[in-house]
C-alpha cells in the first residue's frame, strides 16, 4: 500500500470514503424519500431563526480531510428501505463499497487478519505485524458501526484494523447479528458472548473495548450490562460518536443539522434503522440508549467526535456524565469533522484520533 500516493488512494475509495461510518448508503437505489426539512421540536421557549448561510470549507484541518469536508451529502442520505429485503440489501452494498478500503488498510499495515467464532459468533482476529512490547499480553475488542444494519462480515472490521495499524496491539472485531433479521437484543447478546469467552483468556485489565457509532454505543452497553450481571470490566474502553440517545434529544442534533455531511440530519435513513433495531421496546432503556443508565464503576473512558457531527452532543453528554459519575474520561472533539470521518483512512487527523485512543490504552491497561 505504501507505493500508492494519497491521491490514489482517494480516488480508488471514492465510492467508500464513508465506509465506517455507518452513513453511506453506497449510492443505493431506495424507493421511499424522507423530508429533508428540519422541523423544530415543539416548546414553551422561541426558537431561534437562522438565516440561510454558505459554511466554507475549514483552511485549519489537512488538505485530505479538506476534500472529506467538501464531499456532497451521501447519495440517498434521507431514503428509507421500506422493508426487510431492502435493509439487507442495504447491508450487501455497504460491505461492497467498503471493499477496497478494507483490502488498502490490511496491506498498508501489514495485517494479519482471521476469521473465526467464539461461543458462535463470527469475528476477525487482527494481528499487526509487530506487536509493540506493552501490548503483547494485550487485547483490544472491536464493535463495528452501521447503525446495527449495515458493514456485516470484513467490511465491519475496518476500525478495528486501523487500531490494530496505529496502535501495535491484536484486536478483535466482532461481527455482531443485525437488524431487520436481529433486532435487539442480539447484537448485544453476542458481544456479551465474545466477551465471556475472552475472559477465560485474558486478564480484563488487559482488555479495552471500542467502536465507533452503534459501535460505541454497544460499547457503552456492554458495560452497563456487564455491572448488572456482576462481569468482569475492561480496563478501559473508547466509544467513538456513540449514538448514546435513540430518542435523538441532544442538541447538535438540530443545531449540526445539514452541517454534518455524513449523517446529515435525524430525517436520515439513521434514524429509521435505530427504531429497526429498537422494534417494541422502550428507546431509553439503558441497553438501547446508554445515556439513560448509571455511570458509575465504569472503567476510564476516551470519547472522540467533531465539531460538525450531529452526533457531538451524544458523546458530550456521555463525558459529562461520566465524569460526573467520578470516571476518568477524555474527550477529543476533532475540527471540522462529521460523523465518525476520523476513520476515513491515512489522513493525518486519523492517525493523530487513533494515537490519542492508543496512548490512552496505554496508561489505563496493565501491561
Amino acid at each position: 500500500m505504501s507505493v500508492l500516493s494519497f491521491a490514489a488512494i482517494n480516488k480508488q475509495l471514492s465510492l467508500s470514503r464513508r465506509l465506517f461510518l455507518g452513513s453511506s448508503l453506497a449510492a443505493a437505489a431506495l424507493p421511499a424519500v424522507a423530508r429533508a426539512e428540519e422541523m423544530a421540536p415543539a416548546g414553551t421557549l422561541k426558537a431561534r431563526q437562522l438565516p440561510a448561510r454558505s459554511l466554507p470549507v475549514p483552511e485549519t484541518v489537512s488538505e485530505g480531510l479538506q476534500a472529506v469536508i467538501a464531499a456532497p451529502y451521501p447519495p440517498g442520505w434521507n431514503a428509507l428501505p421500506e422493508d426487510a429485503a431492502t435493509w439487507k440489501d442495504l447491508a450487501t452494498k455497504s460491505a461492497a463499497g467498503a471493499a477496497p478500503a478494507i483490502a488498502a488498510i490490511r496491506e498498508h499495515f501489514g495485517l494479519t487478519v482471521e476469521q473465526t467464532h467464539m461461543a458462535g459468533v463470527p469475528v476477525f482476529v487482527i494481528t499487526p505485524h509487530e506487536i509493540a512490547p506493552e501490548n503483547r499480553d494485550r487485547l483490544l475488542v472491536h464493535i463495528h458501526g452501521g447503525g446495527y444494519v449495515l458493514f456485516p462480515g470484513e467490511a465491519g472490521a475496518g476500525e478495528g484494523m486501523l487500531m490494530a495499524g496505529y496502535s501495535r496491539c491484536k484486536v478483535v472485531s466482532i461481527d455482531y447479528r443485525m437488524a431487520p433479521d436481529y433486532p435487539y437484543p442480539a447484537a448485544l447478546d453476542d458481544v456479551m458472548a465474545v466477551w465471556g469467552v475472552l475472559l477465560a483468556a485474558y486478564d480484563p485489565r488487559k482488555m479495552a473495548i471500542f467502536g465507533t457509532s452503534a459501535g460505541g454505543a454497544l460499547t457503552l452497553c456492554a458495560i452497563h450490562r456487564a455491572k448488572a450481571e456482576g462481569i468482569p470490566l475492561p480496563g478501559a474502553i473508547a466509544p467513538g460518536s456513540p449514538v448514546a440517545d435513540l430518542t435523538w434529544a441532544g442538541d447538535t442534533i438540530m443545531a449540526n443539522a445539514f452541517v454534518d455531511n455524513a449523517l446529515v440530519s435525524r430525517r436520515s435513513w439513521a434514524n429509521a434503522a435505530g427504531a429497526l433495531y429498537v422494534g417494541s421496546h422502550d428507546p431509553r432503556n439503558p441497553m438501547l440508549s446508554p445515556i439513560f443508565g448509571d455511570f458509575s464503576g465504569f472503567p476510564p473512558a476516551i470519547l472522540t467526535s467533531g465539531t460538525r457531527d450531529l452526533l457531538l452532543s451524544d458523546t458530550v453528554r456521555t463525558h459529562r456524565k461520566l465524569r460526573k459519575a467520578g470516571v476518568t474520561a477524555a474527550l477529543q472533539v476533532l475540527e471540522g469533522q462529521s460523523h465518525a470521518q476520523y476513520l476515513s483512512p491515512f489522513l493525518p487527523e486519523t492517525e493523530e484520533a487513533f494515537g490519542e485512543i492508543a496512548r490512552f490504552f496505554n496508561d489505563h491497561l496493565t501491561s
